[in-house]
């Protein structure tokens, strides 16, 4: 399975599909991972790429990314607050007068 030939996903027709809109990317695994992670995407019916697509895409969906947590969606609701409604400003100057009202 490491060279790719025993898998159909590899086939000339189907590189030239996979082609477009999708980028190749050079990974490096130690043996032993390279080894269970071809022996799960057999198991599971799919070609290493498309096993390791799902693990990125499983991960990536979990992460969530920046405002994700309830802190850090208050955090970000607390900031519209303070700049709602008012005039635009230099932020350089509500800054400073947010600090000299302390």
């Amino acid at each position: 399975m490491g060279d790719g030939s025993a898998n159909p996903s590899f086939e000339l027709g189907d590189e030239r599909q996979w082609a477009s809109g999708l980028a190749a990317v050079l990974v490096s695994l130690n043996d032993a991972l390279l080894r269970r992670v071809d022996r799960i995407a057999k198991y599971r019916g799919l070609s290493r790429s498309a096993y390791l697509a799902e693990l990125a895409e499983r991960d990536a969906v979990r992460s969530g990314g920046p405002g994700a947590t309830p802190a850090a969606r208050r955090a970000l609701a607390r900031l519209d607050e303070l700049f709602a409604g008012g005039a635009p400003e230099d932020s350089t100057q509500a800054v400073r007068a947010e600090r000299d009202a302390r």
